[in-house]
């Protein structure tokens, strides 16, 4: 208890909140392919609706990203979010072709790109004084308690012959989502903030013109290598979420394929071990460089994948897929909370709600052309040694690209810029980020407001 109470109550509220989608979420997205493997859809069938999901879901994600940073409220959002969500539950629960499966993720695709941009912006906004590196710690050990229960419960259920039960489950936790919400909205000040770094006048007096926007684009040159190895990095999260329940049933060239709750149970096995990695490696590399916590996810990626690859060549192989959960879930522990933590850290105030859209982009780009590859790969060799590997190459050819990931700004609503040089990040540069919420003078806000313009 303890624990628990060194987060501020807004943040705690906030990990109750992903808790509650990730439970719902967690049996829906890794039980679904094998609901529709059950009814003969092709692996490409499951990745072309997955596909679908993630396209559709990238036009609503830079919407949303717009209207978070012209001060809508991150509670909006993230209860349309659970509407559309309880209304995929409704159509996939009954369905038994592709195309009540389409329509299923297409709705599941619009409620993710609503989600996402909100949930990681309310991070910082919900932390007040205390280090949002560890409140995004905090976030996404909740999502990984949620899933994990979720993703266990849908393996139990197949166990017991009833593995559509998990749209029930989402259902009943989307509903409880809402009722929360509609009891304590998400904290969000930044009306006030944006409101007053845009009226602020610069040294002459004068004040920014909507005409100089297009110059403004700048700040998006710094998160672009943060991007690109958060492209690679969900791709791993979405061929877990995908591929590897497929790998597992379909079976590979020496190794059997596994029963549906077999599979089920290897799944929770992944996400039980990020249940217990994620506070403590997130809080470890909350407390180093943005560029150690990214590296050391990429490369437990790899480590993972190169283990997978293997299992497809022993009879036995089963026991390589075990030892390759822990690395995959120490990736995932290390790698999303510093990559969420980076696109803020790199980002004005004024334009975080439209980073994190971005951020969430990642995840849609991904699902987008993981799991149709995936798809196409597993439907013409039959085993994924292929896919591991590559993607084990991969993970390890994007380290250079880390050289380039700096923090530039501090976390808080102040969001004033860290005067630091690329080669100084270490942890150093960890101490000024716990900083963040110190109130900086009003010379230097002046100052980084004239800088962000």
């Amino acid at each position: 208890m303890n624990w628990w109470n060194q987060f501020p109550a807004a943040l705690q509220e906030l990990a109750w909140i992903r808790l509650l989608a990730s439970i719902g979420a967690g049996g829906v997205i890794y039980m679904t392919p094998i609901i529709f493997h059950q009814v003969d859809l092709s692996a490409s069938q499951v990745g072309q609706g997955l596909a679908a999901a993630a396209l559709i879901g990238t036009v609503v994600r830079l919407l949303c990203g717009v209207l978070l940073d012209r001060g809508l409220s991150c509670s909006w959002p993230v209860r349309g979010a659970a509407l559309l969500a309880l209304m995929a539950d409704l159509v996939l629960l009954p369905s038994t072709d592709f195309r009540g499966y389409l329509s299923g993720q297409m709705l599941i695709g619009i409620a993710a790109g609503l989600y996402f941009p909100a949930i990681e912006l309310a991070v910082p906004l919900s932390s007040a004084n205390f280090p949002s590196s560890r409140g995004y710690a905090l976030a996404r050990t909740a999502d990984a308690c949620g899933v994990a229960l979720g993703a266990l419960g849908g393996a139990v259920l197949a166990a017991l012959g009833v593995i559509r039960a998990v749209y029930w489950v989402e259902a009943i936790a989307v509903l409880t989502m809402l009722v929360v919400l509609g009891w304590r909205p998400l904290p969000d000040g930044r009306l006030a903030q944006l409101q007053t770094e845009l009226n602020a006048p610069d040294e002459d007096g004068s004040h920014a013109s909507p005409a100089e926007a297009p110059s403004r684009f700048h700040w998006l040159l710094p998160l672009i290598p943060v991007l690109l190895v958060s492209i690679v990095a969900t791709g791993m999260v979405a061929l877990l979420q995908s591929a590897l329940p497929l790998d597992l049933v379909r079976g590979g060239i020496q190794r059997p394929p596994l029963s549906d709750a077999w599979s089920g149970l290897v799944i929770a096995l992944e996400l039980g071990w990020l249940v217990l990695l994620q506070w403590p490696v997130g809080n470890w590399v909350a407390k180093r460089s943005l560029r150690f916590g990214l590296g050391i996810g990429l490369c437990s990626f790899s480590i993972g994948c190169l283990l997978l690859a293997c299992s497809t060549l022993w009879s036995d192989g089963l026991v390589l897929i075990a030892m390759a959960v822990m690395p995959m879930a120490f990736g995932k522990a290390a790698f999303l909370p510093t990559a969420a933590e980076a696109m803020i850290e790199e980002t004005p105030l004024e334009h975080r709600g439209l980073a994190m859209a971005l951020f969430s982009q990642c995840f849609a780009i991904s699902a987008t052309g993981a799991p149709l590859i995936a798809g196409a790969l597993l439907d013409t060799q039959g085993h994924g040694l292929v896919l591991w590997l590559f993607m084990a190459a991969l993970c390890l050819f994007s380290l250079p690209l880390l050289n380039g990931v700096r923090p530039r700004y501090t976390a808080g609503l102040g969001a004033f810029p860290l005067e630091i040089e690329p080669d100084e990040q270490s942890q150093g540069t960890s101490a000024l980020r716990e900083e963040s919420g110190h109130p900086a003078g009003a010379g230097q806000e002046r100052w980084g407001a004239r800088q962000r313009r």
